[in-house]
């Protein structure tokens, strides 16, 4: 669906199906795994995000002052070495995700997890906005106790704003699998793609509103 963007009438229709997968793939020995924690490396700090297609949440993480980085990727799910292709048949459990390279002096965990509900529609289920699937599910994960705890705490105040309950999962990390090259910088290096001219800038325009105090001075 991102290499060929649909007319907009098959786009509706395509959105609005996504309460037809309920059922989450994780398995449960992932869901009930220890979290693994990534050391800091030079005073920075890794977390973990998927909210639908990680060229939208990658572009959304990297114009937020404190992050160094943000790298498209694969993670939740139970076989080794996802491809962009195996992944999108929805049978090996992960979903597009990013790993955010920050300065916890600079932004915070919890500022991050407030920017992961609000930069998406925390409430559908298996897919955000047209993009449908497994494979674009929302997870959050946490590689601490700490981690949980503040997640949950703002899970339960986003809660408050919505009538639906909210679908992210929140799963213990374990491994991030690095996409391929031609995923990194995706939105940077193809603006006129036409997935990015009618999904992916309007979703990061919608954060930049909303979170204006956060965005680096240079935020394209």
């Amino acid at each position: 669906m991102k290499r060929f963007f649909l007319p907009t009438f098959i786009f509706l229709l395509i959105s609005c199906g996504n309460n037809a997968q309920q059922k989450t793939v994780t398995k449960p020995e992932i869901a009930n795994a220890d979290p693994v924690e990534v050391p800091a490396e030079n005073g920075y700090e890794k977390a973990y995000f998927a909210s639908g297609c990680f060229w939208c949440v990658e572009a959304v993480y990297e114009s937020i002052e404190g992050v160094k980085e943000a790298v498209s990727g694969y993670a939740g799910g139970h076989t080794k070495n996802p491809t962009y292709e195996s992944s999108n048949t929805g049978k090996t459990g992960h979903a597009e995700a990013v790993e955010v390279i920050y300065n916890p002096e600079v932004v915070s965990f919890e500022t991050l997890v407030e920017v992961y509900f609000g930069s998406q529609d925390p409430t559908q289920v298996n897919g955000q906005g047209p993009d449908i699937g497994s494979q674009y599910r929302s997870i959050i994960f946490y590689q601490n106790k700490e981690q949980k705890d503040i997640i949950n705490k703002v899970k339960t105040e986003v809660a408050k704003d919505y009538e639906q309950p909210i679908a992210a999962e929140v799963l213990p990390f374990q491994k991030f699998w690095i996409a391929e090259d031609y995923h990194q910088n995706y939105e940077k290096n193809n603006p006129n793609n036409p997935y990015i001219q009618k999904v992916s800038i309007p979703r990061l325009n919608r954060f930049k509103e909303k979170f204006p105090e956060i965005l680096k001075d240079n935020s394209h």
